[in-house]
């Protein structure tokens, strides 16, 4: 019995055809065939049945794939585990980030771009999304990695976190807005000055907006919001033209000023937007799913309680996300 036919075994089995899995494999199908019928001669019991249109396992074939299944995974664990102590990696990265993040301050593109150019055996998959269900997504295990918002001074339960910016939150106006007076240029504003003005805000399920209705909520309100955009610039853009008072994280005041903005510090209480990396405390991850979270935080780490640090490894070429004002928050 040799591996390569539990391997093409398990691929025909997973696309009921021959040729599906021949082309899978790369190989051509009589070549497929003759191994598979070679493993049956040896074991001395047909695996599959080809009487139909398409190709079934038969009681002892449905048997044998629960351990040639368990017979690859071992073996790919070996070649991880060598490969690890080799200095290479392989295998399989998922990676979801915070919509509104890819600007050019957060340059996700040349992060993972270094990475594959250090990595290049590993496939690297990434998407966008809100936190929360980024969140969800690491729970049940469909995502390795996710960049999010945090809304709570302690990690998600399951979850371990490296904080990478933290940022104060504050309010971004037309520069002929009401609320721009000497003192509030000076001393800032209380949150509770917000509770009648058209606020603009990331979506419901982003950080930056649950910590903007908590915060709300401690003030003894609720944020009216007028609008919505998953980009930080939108909210930048509608607020610029009077639209409302967008709540974003700090910006510097040339780049508030390019902007058409006007930016003023909230006090009472002082909400601050948090991004950070995060992955499932428990389970299994490979070196591939280590490798991208082992780089130098910007800020100290929140571990879940009772979770082990992460593990240590090299960096990726690009090293950590810089910190991004723009990014704080979904």
């Amino acid at each position: 019995m040799e591996l390569r036919q539990l391997q093409y075994f398990v691929a025909v089995v997973e696309e009921a055809n021959f040729t599906r899995a021949a082309a899978r494999l790369h190989l051509a199908q009589p070549g497929v065939s003759a191994q598979i019928r070679q493993l049956e001669r040896e074991l001395g019991q047909p695996l599959l049945d080809r009487s139909g249109r398409s190709v079934t396992v038969t009681e002892v074939g449905g048997a044998v794939l629960t351990y040639a299944r368990a017979a690859l995974a071992a073996v790919e664990g070996i070649r991880q585990t060598v490969d690890q102590f080799s200095g290479l990696l392989r295998g399989r990265v998922r990676i979801a980030l915070l919509s509104g993040a890819g600007s050019h301050r957060f340059d996700m593109a040349s992060l993972l771009a270094d990475f594959h150019d250090a990595h290049p055996q590993v496939e690297i998959s990434l998407t966008e999304d809100t936190s929360e269900r980024m969140l969800t997504a690491l729970q049940r295990s469909t995502l390795d990695i996710a960049v999010i918002g945090l809304m709570d001074e302690e990690p998600p339960p399951g979850t371990s976190c490296q904080i990478v910016v933290d940022e104060p939150l504050v309010a971004a106006v037309a520069p002929d807005d009401a609320l721009l007076t000497p003192d509030a240029e000076r001393t800032g504003i209380p949150l509770a000055a917000l509770r009648d003005r058209a606020l603009i805000s990331l979506p419901r399920g982003t950080g930056l907006r649950g910590v903007l209705e908590r915060a709300c909520a401690e003030a003894g309100f609720r944020p009216r919001i007028a609008f919505e955009a998953a980009a930080p610039q939108v909210l930048a853009r509608l607020a610029a033209r009077g639209l409302g008072v967008a709540v974003v994280p700090a910006l510097p005041a040339d780049e508030a000023a390019a902007a058409g903005l006007r930016t003023l510090e909230i006090t009472a209480p002082r909400p601050r937007g948090r991004v950070a990396l995060a992955w499932r405390t428990e389970g299994p991850a490979g070196p591939a799913a280590r490798a991208p979270r082992a780089g130098r935080p910007a800020a100290p780490p929140v571990a879940a309680r009772g979770a082990a640090p992460p593990p240590p490894g090299g960096p990726p070429r690009g090293g950590a996300p810089a910190p991004d004002h723009q990014a704080v928050g979904a």
